[in-house]
């Protein structure tokens, strides 16, 4: 199940106690590099919470505020990217933004970004849906701040109506609108090739440059291209790159993803001057969540160490 399908299929709790604004809360940390690291030939892993989106939401064996001592107890990774879906009433809780802050402190490790879905669509053929659509993301622009995130990743959803132009225009409006939100904060907003004409990576790229502003970009994803080729549509991306997904599904006997080429993958992100992080996003259905993060983790580990000899 993807995260598109997994909103249709589930619906967390809403409405919490004790909602302040988070501005103001406490200065907030210093945001980590999302692009490069001067005099690194490689990359940098980190770990997307999707890749346990059973244990949260299904088996409810791990929350949100477990994460990040997950990631650093279980796998020894000190970046995480948190998924809206799993608090998504805690965008304006101060009391809850600082204990996941707390905890991130208490194990050294730092936020990368938030995947944000089900906020309205920034396509949509409504212009007063567009500008609320926008609006609905500032609390988690706000939040990302807060926890010193670099970033916040969104979805291009148009409801697929219109020709190709006329879908990439009315994106064009409602991610704008998000952006200049974020420049106020200083705050990344990223597309995902999620679906519908963002899995175009002609058309996404042409989104950005319409867009123009340099807090836009995006984070390509290894899967969700459909029809579309995988790697020209990573190629495609990476000029805008902020962050990069690993998304993985399965593996062969010999330790490698069976649907993504990654080593081909990674020579097309380290080719672009990518030397940030990427983000494990295990989905599997046959491996288990901690087995498949960790399968993922040891094929980049050790396609990185190949690259760099």
């Amino acid at each position: 199940m993807n995260r598109r399908s997994f909103l249709q299929h589930s619906a967390l709790a809403a409405g919490a106690l004790g909602l302040l604004p988070v501005a103001g809360c406490r200065t907030a940390p210093t945001p980590i590099a999302p692009a490069g690291y001067p005099g690194e030939r490689g990359f940098r892993i980190s770990l997307a919470e999707w890749s346990f989106h059973r244990a949260i939401s299904e088996a409810r064996t791990m929350t949100n505020l477990d994460f990040p001592l997950v990631a650093r107890r279980d796998y020894g990774i000190d970046v995480v990217e948190y998924v809206n879906q799993f608090f998504k009433d805690k965008a304006r809780d101060s009391r809850y933004l600082r204990e996941l802050l707390s905890r991130c402190d208490g194990e050294g490790v730092r936020s990368g970004l938030i995947m944000c879905d089900d906020e309205g669509d920034l396509g949509d053929p409504d212009p007063a849906r567009r500008r609320q659509a926008a609006a609905n993301h500032h609390p988690w622009v706000d939040a990302a701040k807060y926890l010193g995130c670099h970033s916040i990743r969104v979805n291009a959803a148009t409801g697929g109506v219109g020709s190709f132009e006329e879908q990439q225009k009315r994106v064009v409006d409602g991610l704008r609108q998000l952006c200049l939100y974020g420049l106020q904060v200083g705050m990344n907003i990223l597309v995902e090739n999620h679906g519908e004409l963002s899995s175009n990576g002609k058309w996404l790229t042409g989104v950005m440059h319409q867009v123009g502003l340099p807090n836009c970009g995006t984070l390509p994803d290894f899967g969700n291209f459909e029809d579309y080729d995988r790697y020209e549509g990573v190629r495609e991306m990476m000029p805008f790159a902020r962050g990069v997904s690993a998304k993985s599904h399965d593996f062969d006997s010999e330790g490698n993803e069976t649907h993504t080429d990654y080593r081909k993958m990674l020579k097309i992100v380290l080719n672009a001057g990518y030397h940030g992080y990427l983000g494990i996003e295990y989905e599997g259905p046959r491996t288990s969540e901690p087995e498949g993060v960790l399968r993922t983790k040891h094929l980049l580990e050790r396609i990185r160490l190949e690259l760099a000899g």
